[in-house]
Parts: C-alpha cells; structure tokens; sequence
C-alpha cells in the first residue's frame, strides 16, 4: 500500500500569525513538490530517450549481423565476391567499436553513480555491476549482454527514484555502538532514520556515498513517518525538512 508522507503539517492555526506560518510552510511545500515532479519527469524522459537510442542501435547490430551472415555465405560460393565481404567486415567491425565504445561510456557513468546510490537499491544492482567488465577493451561480454546490464540498472533506479521506501538498517551513532534504525528514503535525494531510543538524523547522497547528520529534533516526526508507513497510525501530514541539492 503505497502511503502519502508529504512534507508539513499541524493543525489549524487559532490565530493570525500562525495561520500566516502555515500558509508559509504550503507554498515551500507546493514549490519543494513541483520541483521534485520536474526532475522526476526529467528523469523519466531520459530514461525513454535511452531506451529508444538502445532500442535502435540493438536492431543495427541485428541488421548488421544478418548482413554479414549472408555475405560470408555469397563469398564462400563465389571468389568475386570475396573483397566485398571483406569491406563489409571492416564496416561492421567499424560499427561495432563504435557501439562498443559508447556502451563503455555509459558503464563509466553507472560506476560514477554507484557511490550515490541508496543501499537499498544498491543491493538490488549488485549483481548486475557485477557483469560490467572491469576492462571494457578486453572482455568476453557481449554488446548485447553489456547493454542488458545498463537498462537493467537504470530501471532499477528509476523504480526506486518514484517511490517512498522504508528500510530496517544497522548506523553507527553518536554512542559509537552499531544500532538497528527505521530509515525512510524519499527516492534518491533523502532519507531520514530513527532509532529505538529516538536518535534521528538526516541523509543525503555525496560524492563518495551518503552523508548522515543527527537530527534529534526529527525524532518526534520521523517516528511518526515510519508508524504511517507501517500502518499503526493514519495518514497525515508530517514536517520533515528537504534540502534541494
């Protein structure tokens, strides 16, 4: 069951300044929300965009290697058509460095964004990492198999990116001890965790991996986030902060 954990709210104000504050906190809320649609939607019209230019270079290699097929098979029963089968190699052998090296590009832009990815969907992906060669220039993987890999990633990011999910982990926290916390992941952009004994902090992606802060005064909220999740308490309206990076 997908639950709603927006980012405000409170009761009704009973006087003027309070009914001000709350009119404050709406429009953050409204513009902090049509921001995260934008990228959303970014996000998704590449992920089509990228799709579509797979899609086409996947039906070339097809129509590329048919070709080749029937050009070995018209050489081997006639000699005078040797030379043409041996330009069309050097073309398709052109064609497929070429793709090649794009579908090396973009398995450097996946291991870039691996460090940023929340462990969660890091999991997931794992595997698929795993059948990236380590040396794109000296490697049995097919193109083929290589871009399966790459779509495969990114769906899972995407997925993950679109929803609201909440994970038991193991933190280190300030005692310095190992502690099993409720962290929420708002898509890839922020998390918030709890522990039993109500120490709460904040997480956003960096450059070598998330970054978690204490956040004590979320305790309260973020408790109250995850009870929504869980279906212990009814729907509302929790303030939770949002940093747009």
């Amino acid at each position: 069951m997908a639950v709603l954990v927006p980012l405000w709210a409170g009761e009704p104000a009973s006087t003027g300044a309070d009914v001000k504050s709350s009119r404050e906190v709406l429009a953050k809320w409204v513009e902090t929300q049509q921001i995260l649609a934008r990228e959303k939607k970014d996000w998704q019209q590449g992920k089509e965009i990228l799709g579509s230019r797979i899609d086409i270079v996947r039906g070339e290699i097809a129509s590329l290697e048919e070709k080749l097929a029937a050009l070995r098979k018209s050489g081997a029963e006639s000699g005078q058509k040797k030379g043409e089968v041996g330009r069309e190699e050097e073309s398709l052998k052109d064609a497929a460095a070429s793709v090649a090296s794009w579908t090396a590009g973009l398995e450097r832009d996946l291991r870039s964004l691996e460090p940023r990815l929340p462990e969660p969907v890091r999991a997931k992906v794992q595997p698929l990492y795993g059948r990236m060669p380590a040396d794109p220039e000296h490697t049995h993987v097919t193109i083929a198999e290589r871009l399966q890999n790459v779509v495969g990633i990114l769906n899972e990011v995407n997925k993950f990116n679109g929803e609201i999910t909440m994970v038991t982990e193991v933190r280190t926290l300030a005692s310095g001890q190992p502690t099993e916390v409720r962290t929420i992941y708002v898509g890839l952009a922020q998390a918030y965790y709890v522990s039993p004994r109500g120490e709460a902090g904040v997480g956003r992606p960096g450059e070598a991996g998330w970054d978690w802060e204490p956040a004590a005064d979320l305790a309260p909220n973020v408790t109250e986030a995850v009870e929504i999740l869980q279906s212990k308490a009814k729907p509302k309206f929790v303030p939770l902060p949002v940093k747009i990076q």
